[in-house]
């Protein structure tokens, strides 16, 4: 009973633009001084550990107040032995020279600082650890980039491994055994374990699953791109849930059905979001909270640009290493938030048993 839930059919471009783009890009973070003399083993200034509700204006972001992204390497420079902690220095100062003689707009300074500060593990870091590292969406990363000269930020990552000093170099040398397939895999699993921190705590997945398991009608919201997400979502959900309706047309179709999804009783509408963002669904998302609906949103990253949209958003990063994003945690993340709605339905077992019952009798499967 499975659905496609592959790779996302849209490529990203660095032209993307994001409403987390300038999320504190004023803030202290912008503020850093003589970034070039920070030590590998500082913790990361008031930019890199912004808050990511406060930053988005989200209601809601599950993991906000939890460890983000690489902070699990966080510090490893200041564990490490004095070699590491010189040539995370001789790192720092790459950087800086990299970033020299470009201009760089308020955001892309808050990751260059981010980057300067945390040197030695630069070349490790993904757009999405960078990004919540520094505060800023994940597309402003990939622009970042480019405006260094690079195609992209796997590219600027290449150079920075390619100059990485000899104590960075073996740590580099490991992860080059991989080709390009296996590192596409090993960044999917990074973004699992990423979001299999975010989940330690169950309280916002746990909010989530009631706030749709009450809905009657519940919509299920998916264009382009998170469209595969939003359909399997609602595949599976129509098993347990009495009345679920998927929103996959976007134009002024899509306020129409929220509208009949209103006057039919709904309270909550479900969204997946990922890049690059339908500047439709945002006005969707923005159109439904004013209708009245309760907005749970599954997106890329906590300063997606459908956060301000949302009364409670679950992040889980998208893969960015191939020609197509790969979202393996959105994908999860969705299953989870159908277990959360079934614990919330008192009749979802009973309904699974009788979907069996009848399966078996029409001989739907051959297995």
């Amino acid at each position: 009973m499975s659905t496609d839930t592959g790779a996302s059919a849209e490529a990203r471009l660095a032209g993307t633009a994001g409403a987390g783009d300038a999320a504190g890009a004023g803030g202290a973070g912008d503020e850093v001084g003589a970034v070039g003399a920070g030590r590998a083993g500082d913790a990361v200034g008031a930019g890199g550990a912004v808050g990511a509700a406060g930053a988005v204006g989200a209601d809601e972001v599950a993991g906000a107040g939890g460890a983000v992204g690489a902070g699990g390497a966080a510090g490893a420079a200041g564990a490490a032995g004095a070699d590491e902690v010189a040539g995370a220095g001789n790192g720092a100062a790459r950087l800086q020279q990299l970033f020299e003689g470009h201009r760089l707009t308020p955001t892309q300074r808050r990751i260059a600082h981010c980057m300067v500060r945390r040197a030695a593990d630069a070349p490790f870091l993904s757009s999405v650890e960078l990004a919540e590292l520094a505060g800023v969406s994940q597309p402003s990363v990939t622009r970042f980039a480019v405006a260094l000269g690079f195609d992209g930020y796997p590219a600027l990552r290449r150079h920075l491994r390619e100059v990485a000093p000899a104590a960075v170099a073996e740590r580099v040398a490991g992860e080059d055994a991989y080709n390009e397939y296996q590192q596409a895999v090993q960044s999917e699993i990074d973004n699992l374990r990423h979001l299999a921190s975010l989940l330690a705590d169950p309280a916002p997945v746990a909010r989530a699953g009631r706030l749709l398991a009450e809905s009657r009608p519940l919509p299920v919201l998916g264009l382009r791109a998170a469209s595969a997400q939003a359909g399997g979502f609602a595949y599976f959900a129509r098993k347990v849930h009495p009345d679920v309706r998927l929103l996959d047309e976007g134009g002024t179709m899509l306020t129409d059905r929220v509208d009949a999804a209103v006057r039919a009783g709904a309270s909550a509408l479900l969204c997946f979001a990922l890049p690059r963002h339908p500047r439709e669904v945002v006005e969707g998302l923005e159109y439904a909270r004013s209708a009245g609906l309760t907005v749970v949103t599954v997106a890329d990253s906590a300063f997606a640009p459908v956060a301000r949209h949302s009364d409670l958003l679950l992040p889980a990063a998208v893969g960015t290493g191939l020609a197509f994003d790969t979202a393996c945690a959105p994908m999860l993340l969705g299953r989870v938030l159908l277990e959360a709605m079934c614990d919330a339905l008192p009749e979802a077992q009973a309904r699974l048993e009788e979907f069996d019952a009848k399966a078996a009798e029409r001989g739907l499967f051959v297995e």
